[in-house]
């Protein structure tokens, strides 16, 4: 049995808060190691709470919102991305003086959470499915949603609770083992890679620099930097707003697409940059419309996915494989853009455009849609494109043959 979400979270805060005393400590006893101790405790709390939070938030939402509430992670995740650019301006906690504090001031949200989330319910579906507690699920619901009506959702979790009767919650190994689950533990691979390998934290890198060539003053740069951060935030909020009109899929594929055509154009704009006057100002459109468009959907769509496309026993150890990649991926590409940028110079973000083009053309033929559908439906669309796909390889006789498969 996993362990309840948000007493796991509850638990969570507590790294943040022993983090930001270790750093805001660190300079009056001089201890570099201290900083070092804090950074960690810090990414082990941002490595829970990226996994843990999207699996609370899917689980707690109406069939109808899940999309919505769940992308709310990915917009605060941005927003806080945007606070931490505007206290480290110089004017505020950036300086030489402050820093401590700067390091220290994660502490805000983590005792803000240890306030209000002890007043929330638990996961409806954690009650029912995995505690067997029927009345506290209904608890649960009628805190979460009021007096609406809760039959049809209460028929849907108990239809997911019969489908996984007598089963236990599989284990990383037990998962990636499980034969009939390995087209969706592969889309889970792909998109979680995908998210780092795309190139959009190179484009932070490259991002004072360019706005440096394009002529804005050096004591500036920290303040147009903040529009980077904005840009995610600004997409994060529109793709929570429309991504249950819209579709999953869609927008994770649309998102790669665009990316995909302002690599070629900033490319092409480094190339140029050294003989055409304007071209620094073209590699600024391409950093911001780059961001842009991974605000679209891979930003916030790839951290639900492991919620939309596997059961209570699978989502887990699904979630560990979405999170560790994320974070693998990201190390990866730290260690190794220096080198392609040495290597290719002003081509650096053909590797990127390679993986955004791929990805999209994955989710465009593999990822079924999973908007307004129960896992039960999303599962059964899974079956069959596996069934389909095998039918071609093998010959195809008709569809008495994908029924008796399917049966």
């Amino acid at each position: 049995m996993h362990p309840p979400w948000k007493k796991s979270l509850l638990f969570n805060n507590l790294f943040v808060i022993l983090s930001a005393i270790l750093c805001g400590l660190s300079r009056p006893a001089k201890s570099f190691e201290m900083i070092v101790l804090g950074r960690i405790l810090a990414g082990l709390n941002s490595g829970v709470s990226m996994n843990v939070q999207p699996m609370y938030l899917s689980e707690s939402a109406p069939m109808k919102l899940r999309g919505t509430v769940a992308m709310s992670s990915a917009a605060f995740t941005a927003l806080g991305l945007v606070l931490g650019q505007v206290i480290g301006l110089r004017e505020i906690l950036g300086s030489e003086e402050c820093w401590p504090f700067l390091l220290a001031s994660n502490a805000v949200p983590a005792m803000l959470q240890l306030f209000v989330l002890p007043w929330l319910p638990e996961s409806p579906r954690y009650l029912l499915i995995d505690l067997k507690d029927k009345d506290s699920c209904i608890c649960a619901l009628q805190r979460l949603r009021g007096h609406s009506d809760l039959s049809l959702e209460m028929e849907q979790m108990l239809a997911e609770q019969a489908a996984i009767k007598g089963q236990r919650p599989k284990s990383l190994c037990e998962l990636i083992r499980e034969p009939t689950l390995r087209r969706q533990i592969l889309t889970i691979v792909v998109l979680s890679s995908a998210m780092q390998l795309c190139g959009n934290d190179s484009m932070y890198f490259y991002a004072s620099s360019i706005f440096q060539e394009a002529g804005i003053p050096l004591e500036k740069i920290q303040y147009v930097v903040i529009g980077t951060g904005s840009c995610e935030l600004v997409t994060s909020i529109t793709c929570t707003v429309f991504i249950d009109r819209v579709g999953r899929r869609a927008l994770v594929m649309g998102g790669y697409s665009l990316m995909s055509v302002w690599a070629v154009v900033f490319m092409v704009a480094l190339s140029q940059q050294g003989h055409v006057s304007w071209m620094p100002y073209l590699s600024m459109v391409c950093i911001f419309a780059y961001i842009l468009s991974f605000g679209i959907g891979p930003a916030g769509v790839t951290g639900i996915m492991p919620g939309e496309i596997f059961d209570q026993m699978a989502r887990p150890a699904a979630y560990m494989i979405c999170g560790s990649l994320i974070w693998i991926m990201l190390f990866v590409i730290g260690l190794a853009f220096p080198f392609i940028l040495q290597g290719l110079g002003h081509f650096c973000f053909i590797p990127f455009l390679v993986v955004c083009v791929s990805t999209a053309l994955y989710v465009g033929i593999f990822l079924p849609e999973t908007k307004g559908k129960s896992l039960l439906e999303i599962t059964e669309d899974f079956t069959k494109h596996s069934v389909k796909r095998k039918n071609v390889a093998n010959g195809w006789s008709g569809p008495q043959e994908i029924k008796s498969t399917m049966l």
